[in-house]
């Protein structure tokens, strides 16, 4: 009796442990919906990218410059994408809010080629622009070994609530129900969508980890211009057209040029007010603390930093490279 009842707690362990979750594109019980699927009622018009590096773990490779902004507006398919690189984001607006219907609410495209090279990504929604809430993401696949940058080593079916499950043209969809209680967040209002690249090194110095605190193991390094997360598009399947928000989006904070060299300035574009900006470099140290005035005078080592700007509508992270 013993033996069975504990062969019977390892079998649900192990159970738990190796979860599959739906699988790829034209697989039984896949959660796939394809670009041209009449459930989409409407699409991304609004896009703000924060660039990640080419390669983590060597900055001097800089940002990844595949694409741009514009490429992830509209249906799937008819733009190229804009890589978003090591960590790098995209902030999605729309013509109105995402709201909380029956079954999946929107979906996310990425370009991949196949079921099996999959490069992913973290979700987050927000409904005033500066409190997001990160969809629980899980990752079962193993962590023994780094799946290399070419390596076709992908399985949907240990990949939960992560964009880029799915091939090209075929969505990975999300349930804003799985999030309803969250603090801060209406899931019934949805201004803003955040797509942020997992990196998907094995490396405990720049692995990023789902909800079991589990490192995400996907292509690393990934150390070219069109590295990382590819996005595409952002399809909606449920909104509220009784509230416009176009034009109404407060996080359009962009730094150009990045990167940037010793003869050209940063400037920030913002639509908000700025208070103050703060400069750190890859070691977290403060070398600058002032207005943009000043930062356009300041003159930068080579390297990677992070600016904090603050605005009135809070405080925003860039990150910058002058080479």
């Amino acid at each position: 009796m013993f033996k069975n009842i504990s062969g019977f707690a390892v079998m649900l362990f192990t159970k738990s442990l190796f979860a599959q979750f739906p699988g790829p594109v034209g697989t039984i019980g896949t959660t796939a919906i394809y670009k041209d699927s009449s459930i989409f009622t409407a699409w991304a018009t609004d896009c703000s990218i924060q660039r990640g590096l080419m390669d983590i773990s060597n900055f001097s490779l800089g940002l990844t410059n595949i694409g741009d902004s514009s490429m992830a507006l509209g249906i799937s398919g008819i733009n190229d994408v804009v890589s978003l690189g090591d960590g790098g984001s995209a902030i999605l607006n729309f013509d109105y809010p995402i709201t909380n219907g029956p079954g999946y609410d929107f979906a996310v495209f990425e370009n991949a080629f196949n079921d099996v090279f999959l490069e992913l990504a973290f979700v987050e929604v927000s409904s005033d622009g500066l409190n997001y809430v990160h969809f629980p993401a899980t990752s079962n696949a193993q962590t023994t070994s780094q799946i290399e940058a070419f390596s076709n080593s992908g399985d949907a079916s240990k990949i939960n609530n992560l964009a880029g499950k799915y091939r090209k043209h075929y969505g990975t969809p999300f349930d804003l129900q799985e999030i309803a209680g969250a603090p801060l967040v209406n899931i019934n209002a949805i201004t803003h969508v955040k797509i942020i690249d997992v990196v998907g090194s094995i490396d405990p110095l720049y692995a990023t980890y789902d909800i079991n605190n589990n490192p995400i193991n996907d292509p690393f390094p990934t150390a070219f211009a069109s590295g990382g997360f590819d996005l595409d598009a952002l399809g909606i399947i449920h909104q509220n057209t009784t509230t416009a928000i176009k034009g109404n989006t407060i996080n359009a904070l962009n730094v150009f040029p990045n990167p940037f060299s010793q003869n050209e300035q940063l400037t920030i574009h913002s639509n908000q007010p700025l208070l103050e900006i703060v400069v750190k470099n890859n070691l977290g140290q403060l070398i600058f603390k002032g207005s943009e005035s000043d930062l356009k005078n300041m003159q930068f080592s080579d390297g990677l930093f992070t600016l904090e700007i603050k605005t009135t509508q809070g405080t925003f992270i860039k990150k910058v490279i002058k080479q």
